[in-house]
Order: structure tokens, then C-alpha cells, then sequence
């Protein structure tokens, strides 16, 4: 009796269950909205603890099956939540700028009280976010990037000398992680006036953080999966979204750095500098500042977005121009005709106007936009345009970047390597809005300026000094990392480097 009552209730949730499901999936056709058919588990969703491709190709998967069944727009499912997936340029454009008041957010909450560091610029919302993101504009100026480029001159060094001493081996080297080094060396002189010496230790605070943050382990597949499939979970279980011993690192090294400027009289061309002077202004005038917890979550997200998104761009570039030795002749060529121009130095303005440099950048971060896809989250119902669908506040939206990318209707034989899209005579036959490496409109990336900087002073200096090839027998292979929330490829990206 007692196991046919167990049976009995089991056999009664599964009931629920599937009509809790069959009732949510049926939310776009109700709508008029068309949609993919999801699975009774997962919605629209590969297994994301057995997945072998992630988010991002579930999003572009999404954005090619609309397109190619002639939709503008259509419906898809994040287990049972419905999600909404923009195709067309236009409608896209009209979200990202001209209907920006409907999707201000980024459908990513923030927690500073209990989560200090997701209270950065890119979580926040409303009126906290307009007032940290005018804090924060002026400190990417084009006036204060030139302030910076010496130091990432002077972190390229021991970059090229470690790239100098290691391939006299005649081994492949690990591209990857010799640019995670920089960019880490980069970020920690920048934003923190830190010389973490990344190279001479490879275990250092700092690149011990970059690593626990962006390694594809299963902690931060699950903290994925909470930010993008099951938000509410953070509110639940009280779950952070960056662990402890990351926060604990970060709140002491900028309170720290405070101190100890301030009681030292110590004045340096970085972030941490802009901030200290922000708010010894905000003294005198009596204006609204940032608080130091707020501060330091600024910086953090600082040091994930230059950390990650230049070291993986610049090894993605790499990692193509070792199969394509005529576009790296061409571009090596560029930079050391740039450089003799200018008595065998790189400069700031040079980098920036170099065209081919800016040709290939363009293409790498177009065959592989690092953020797969750019996130809203409608804020105020809106009407579709030329439809009679209504999307409804709250809901989440996704744009797949690389789906568009990667759209052979905006670049013919997309999975090419070729920059001579981005020339002067091409890059006209792009239409508007079909390359957003960056987002667009008032949340476009705010250290693009930054980011683009670190890249090419990175390549530039690389490309003067070493020849960049497969390693012998090496076909082109690239598959992208199931686990990591950014596009990158799978594993280490080993190629073999020879002085020039």
C-alpha cells in the first residue's frame, strides 16, 4: 500500500511537472511569436553541464534557424523561461540605440550589499548605472589612453624577452598563456600601478585570479548557468557570483592602495589615480562620488574585461595569421614601416592609424566576436515594430553576436580569414549594425578604447620581433570552449615562434 501511494505521488508530480511545461513552452505561440520547439528538460538549451558547445552556439543556432525560416525575430526557451532573440539588423539597431529606453538593462542583478563586486558597471541598472558610468567615461578618453601607453610599452618587455629566451628552445609555445601574461601584467600596472611580474611568476595574485575567474571549471559553468538560466537562484540559495577569496583579494588590494597612496603622497598615471582624484574633487565641490566598495567593483570588472577579452583576441589573431603567412607578412610589414617612420619607436597615435593593423583586429574580432552575444532585458513593454507581437517587461533578450558574424548574407564565405572586408574599397558592402564586437549604443563596451589599444601594442610588438606558424604537421583545428562564458578556443593554442 504504501509503495503504490509512493508510486501514486511520483507519478502525480511527473504530471505536474510535464504540464507546468507544456503550459510554459506554450508562451510564444500564445503570443503570435514564432518559436522553436523546445525539449520538456532544457527549452531550447544543449545539457549546459554536458554540453559540447555552450550558450553561445545555442544563441546563434537560435539566430539561424529565424533567419533561415524568413522570421525577424522569434521565441526560444532557457529551460522554462521564454527568451526573445532579435535577427533583423534593423530591429536590432532600434534596441540597441533608437528604442534604448526599453532595454536599458542587461537582465544581469546586481547584489552589492552581499556581492560588493557585481555592483560594476556592467550589472548595474537605471539610475545607479547612468551615475557610475559618468563617473567612469571620462577615465576612457582618448586623452587618458595616451597617458597610459608608455606603461604598456614598458610591459611588452618582458614579454618579448621571455618569447625570446623560450623559443630559442625550438618548441611551440603556449601563445595563450604568454598573452594572458601580458594582459595581466597590463591590467595590474594600469589599473593598479602594480607590477605583477607575470612572467617571472606565473603565480602571482593576479594571475591566479584571472585563472580561477575564467578557468572552465565547473564552479563557474554553474555560476554561468545561474547568471543566464536561473537568476533567481542567486536570491535562493544566496549564491555569489565571485567567490570569496576573489572579492577578499580585490577589497584589500584597492582599500590597501588608498591608504598607502594617501599616506605616502604616491601619484601615478592609472585607474586607481583617476579614482583617488575623483573623489578628492567630490571633497571640495561637495557632488556625489563613488564609495570604495563601489570603486573596487569598477575595477574588477576593469580587470576581467582587459584581461581576457585583449589576451583571447590577440591569441585568436595569432593563432590565424599562423595559417595565413601572407597576411601576417603584410602586417608585419605595416608595423615595422610605422615604426621607422617613427625613429623605430610605437606610438600611441601610430598604432591607432595603422589601417591593415585595424583591417585584421576588425576581422579576428568578426570571425570571433569574444562576447558571443550582446544581452538586454526589456525594461518597458514594447511593440514590435511592423508586427502585432508585444514583448513584455522583464523579458530577457538575447542578440547573437557571432550568429551575425558569421551570416554569409553579411559576409560572404564567413569561416575565411580575411581582412580585406574591413578595407576602404569593402568595408561600405557591411551593413549597419551586422558588426557589433562591441555592443552599440549607450551600453556599447565603455574600454573599447582600451581594449583595441592593449591588442595592437600587443601584436605590434610581437609581429616586429617573431615569425608566428603552426607547429609542424598542425592542420587548422578550432573548437570552442564549451565551459568558457567568453569565445575562445578550446584548450591551449600552442604555435611555434622564430626570431626575425
Amino acid at each position: 500500500m504504501v509503495l503504490f501511494e509512493i508510486i501514486l505521488g511520483i507519478t502525480a508530480l511527473i504530471f505536474l511537472f510535464v504540464l507546468y511545461r507544456k503550459r510554459s513552452h506554450s508562451y510564444w505561440a500564445r503570443r503570435n511569436v514564432p518559436f522553436m520547439k523546445p525539449s520538456l528538460i532544457w527549452g531550447n538549451l544543449d545539457n549546459p553541464l554536458l554540453t559540447k558547445h555552450g550558450l553561445k552556439v545555442d544563441i546563434k543556432n537560435a539566430y539561424e534557424y529565424f533567419k533561415r525560416h524568413g522570421h525577424k525575430h522569434g521565441g526560444i526557451f532557457f529551460t522554462s523561461d521564454p527568451v526573445w532573440i532579435p535577427v533583423d539588423l534593423e530591429l536590432i539597431k532600434n534596441i540597441l540605440q533608437k528604442d534604448f529606453a526599453h532595454f536599458t538593462s542587461h537582465g544581469l542583478s546586481a547584489d552589492p550589499e552581499r556581492d560588493p563586486l557585481s555592483g560594476n558597471v556592467f550589472n548595474l541598472d537605471g539610475e545607479d548605472w547612468k551615475f557610475v558610468r559618468s563617473k567612469l567615461s571620462p577615465n576612457f578618453s582618448s586623452g587618458k589612453m595616451k597617458m597610459m601607453f608608455n606603461t604598456l610599452l614598458e610591459c611588452g618587455v618582458p614579454m618579448i624577452d621571455h618569447v625570446d629566451q623560450q623559443s630559442k628552445r625550438g618548441d611551440a609555445l603556449d601563445v595563450k598563456e604568454i598573452l594572458a601574461s601580458y594582459t595581466t601584467d597590463v591590467i595590474g600596472s594600469c589599473a593598479f600601478g602594480i607590477d605583477c611580474n607575470s612572467f617571472k611568476d606565473p603565480n602571482s595574485d593576479f594571475r591566479r585570479c584571472g585563472r580561477k575567474v575564467f578557468e572552465p571549471s565547473f564552479n563557474n559553468v554553474l555560476r554561468m548557468i545561474v547568471a543566464f538560466v536561473a537568476p533567481f537562484l542567486r536570491h535562493v540559495v544566496k549564491f555569489k557570483m565571485i567567490s570569496n577569496d576573489v572579492e577578499k583579494f580585490f577589497m584589500d588590494l584597492v582599500s590597501g592602495l588608498f591608504e598607502y597612496r594617501k599616506a605616502n603622497g604616491i601619484v601615478r598615471n592609472d585607474f586607481i589615480q583617476l579614482f583617488i582624484e575623483m573623489r578628492e574633487k567630490a571633497k571640495e565641490t561637495g557632488e556625489k562620488t563613488l564609495t570604495l566598495p563601489q570603486i573596487t567593483a569598477q575595477a574588477f570588472v576593469f580587470f576581467l574585461g582587459g584581461f581576457e577579452t585583449s589576451s583571447s583576441t590577440m591569441t585568436l589573431c595569432l593563432h590565424e595569421l599562423a595559417f595565413n603567412q601572407d597576411i601576417q607578412d603584410k602586417l608585419r610589414a605595416e608595423v615595422r614601416e610605422t615604426m621607422k617612420k617613427n625613429n623605430g619607436e610605437l606610438t600611441y597615435d601610430s598604432i591607432m592609424e595603422m589601417k591593415y593593423m585595424d583591417q585584421v583586429v576588425n576581422e579576428t574580432l568578426r570571425k570571433y566576436p569574444i562576447v558571443p552575444f550582446v544581452m538586454r532585458a526589456c525594461t518597458k513593454d514594447y511593440r514590435v515594430p511592423d508586427s502585432n507581437a508585444t514583448i513584455s517587461k522583464g523579458m530577457k533578450v538575447f542578440i547573437s553576436t557571432l550568429g551575425i558574424h558569421r551570416d554569409p548574407a553579411y559576409y560572404p564565405n564567413p569561416d575565411k580569414f580575411d581582412p580585406e572586408r574591413f578595407s576602404d574599397e569593402n568595408k561600405s558592402n557591411i551593413p549597419n549594425n551586422a558588426y557589433i564586437p562591441f555592443g552599440e549604443g549607450p551600453r556599447i563596451c565603455i574600454g573599447l578604447r582600451f581594449g583595441l589599444m592593449q591588442t595592437k601594442m600587443g601584436l605590434s610588438m610581437l609581429l616586429n620581433k617573431f615569425k608566428f606558424s603552426p607547429p609542424a604537421g598542425e592542420k587548422y583545428d578550432f573548437h570552442f570552449d564549451p565551459k568558457s562564458f567568453n569565445l575562445c578556443k578550446e584548450g591551449s593554442v600552442f604555435l611555434k615562434i622564430e626570431k626575425m
